[in-house]
């Protein structure tokens, strides 16, 4: 019983989504909302005042409010980088120092390249899937294949980032720093991505790359590297967010991009774009808190780990856990906020380093969103481009890939520093 709010949101989301024939029918918010009432309803044994006591000290932790304030920043910075044209500039200089003849791995690396800078894997489809779109027609290649480089390369930054938003829900729910789950993630990931390079390599020897593409502004990529090294440096990530913001203002007014009030104002509506996300993250937090008080998180984490005699098969419930949440949810970001703290308890429990427990939530939350045709990334560069999100699916090397790479960290215990 205790359990049963999650089931009420499964239930909510999934099964009112499937019968609607569409994934974004149903808002997540509401679904969230109506299990959360539900939770506070069936918490028996205590007055209403203190049920929703209970939830609301679930939903404003110390730590869930310092992830709201870093969702904050990267909105406002994402947005303001956007609009003073960082993202096309970002896209134009990548394209620009393409080599002929890798236009497969070639794209694929400006894909992770993008997605590693602006700390999004939906942002990064959105820019580059017209430019696959327009390489397949100028080539001749293989429209689904070229979708699904950028798709695949898009989920490298997702994954990795300073900024994404499943970077930091791994980090503050595993309670770790974020260079720190970022030097772990390299070891999974760039075998992942370089065994794809090469693959990529030989599936487009014969395809070229396009000659012109546009003047290159590299003044407007500066507040992405700015924030790329403070954050590997290991600069606190909200002074590192407000050294970017700081700087998309300076470039965007000394070129012309935007003046000062039009700065603000992006400023206002990147953080207006994260306001569903910090919704759901303190409904998720409530909710999750009033499982607790029932037991339930006690419960799932002794059936799941009624067979787990070590680190190896504490890690596979988790990655278990993350991946069966996504499914349902079609959002890596809210299956990481809605596992985090049972994660947790489950690493604590069995000892395992919370950094490699942070890699663990954000590999494979990023590896099934990745591979779901009715996620967002997918349906999204699908009508882009005007293809069936199902004819893209096959052609996701790097998450299918990359999958796997993780399967094998966990089975050989690598990397074994973390291990």
């Amino acid at each position: 019983m205790a359990l049963s709010p999650m089931l009420v949101f499964v239930v909510l989301y999934l099964l009112t989504s499937i019968i609607a024939g569409d994934f974004y029918k149903v808002p997540i918010t509401v679904a969230f909302m109506l299990s959360s009432a539900y939770a506070i309803a069936m918490s028996g044994g205590l007055s209403m005042a203190k049920r929703i006591e209970h939830y609301s000290r679930g939903a404003a932790t110390a730590n869930l409010m310092l992830m709201l304030w870093i969702f904050v920043l990267a909105g406002a910075f994402a947005n303001t980088a956007k609009d003073m044209g960082a993202v096309d500039a970002t896209v134009t200089m990548a394209l620009h120092l393409l080599p002929d003849n890798m236009l497969l791995p070639g794209l694929f690396v400006i894909a992770c390249f993008i997605s590693f800078s602006i700390g999004t894997s939906v942002g990064t489809i959105a820019a580059l899937s017209p430019i696959a779109m327009g390489l397949a027609q100028q080539t001749g290649a293989d429209m689904a294949l070229l979708v699904a480089v950028v798709v695949g390369g898009s989920f490298f930054g997702d994954n990795l980032s300073f900024i994404s938003d499943t970077t930091i829900a791994a980090t503050s729910t595993q309670h770790c720093k974020l260079n720190d789950k970022f030097r772990v993630n390299l070891y999974i990931v760039l075998p992942a991505a370089l065994i794809i390079f090469v693959t990529y390599f030989f599936l487009g020897m014969s395809l070229n790359a396009p000659s012109s593409t546009g003047e290159v502004h590299y003044m407007k990529f500066l507040p992405y590297l700015i924030v790329l090294v403070l954050a590997i440096l290991g600069m606190n990530i909200m002074a590192v967010l407000m050294a970017g913001l700081f700087l998309t203002g300076v470039v965007g007014m000394l070129d012309g991009s935007f003046g000062f009030y039009e700065w603000l104002g992006s400023m206002g509506r990147g953080i207006s774009n994260m306001g569903e996300l910090i919704i759901i993250t303190m409904m998720a937090g409530g909710m999750l808190e009033i499982i607790r008080v029932n037991g339930g998180i006690d419960y799932l984490i002794a059936k799941l780990t009624r067979r787990v005699h070590g680190k190896r098969g504490a890690e596979l419930s988790i990655a278990a856990l993350v991946s069966l949440t996504d499914i349902c949810t079609a959002n890596n970001t809210v299956s990481i906020l809605a596992v985090g703290g049972i994660s947790k308890e489950i690493g604590d429990r069995y000892g395992i380093d919370n950094r490699k427990c942070a890699s663990i939530l954000d590999t494979f939350s990023c590896v099934i969103q990745g591979l779901l045709p009715y996620g967002a990334q997918v349906l999204m560069a699908a009508g882009l481009v005007q293809l069936n999100p199902v004819e893209i699916v096959p052609f996701l090397y790097y998450p299918m890939v990359l999958g796997l790479v993780a399967l094998l960290s966990i089975l050989f215990r690598y990397p074994k520093k973390y291990s």
